[in-house]
């Protein structure tokens, strides 16, 4: 019995930088500065912009959303309600290494329906952040 893997293109660093160039670009149009995060399927740091006007927290606060995407494959805006009391990921984020963070802005990316890595914005509300986000992520699909 033979079994052949499908290849799936990895994020590469152009893609990488073509996310936070229009996530920036989206939040400057908005008048909101930010620092965008991207992360490959392993966790590591393929490209990192803070504007420097933004707040300098923003730049753990990408990289957390960002983190928190990736590892959970889903949009950090839709996980809030799970860490709630009683939610099934109350005891999450303090369970782990490096905690998660459960504020719109964190985006997974996927490629041929397999994730391959995520982005996070931070520094805006979280619903700008989150649609900073998504916008890059439609615009490299």
């Amino acid at each position: 019995m033979s079994t052949t893997a499908t290849a799936v293109a990895p994020l590469t660093i152009q893609d990488a930088e073509a996310l936070v160039s229009t996530a920036h670009r989206a939040a400057e149009a908005a008048g909101v500065m930010v620092s965008v995060t991207v992360l490959d399927a392993g966790g590591h740091l393929l490209a990192f912009r803070r504007d420097d006007r933004a707040v300098l927290i923003s730049g753990e606060t990408s990289t957390r959303k960002a983190y928190t995407a990736l590892q959970l494959n889903a949009p950090t805006a839709d996980l809030v309600d799970l860490v709630k009391p009683d939610g099934p990921f109350h005891t999450l984020p303090t369970a782990l290494d490096r905690p998660l963070l459960f504020i719109a802005g964190g985006i997974p990316v996927h490629r041929d329906g397999r994730l391959i890595g995520a982005i996070g914005v931070g520094g805006g509300a979280p619903e700008q952040d989150h649609g900073f986000a998504t916008a890059a992520v439609e615009a490299l699909a």
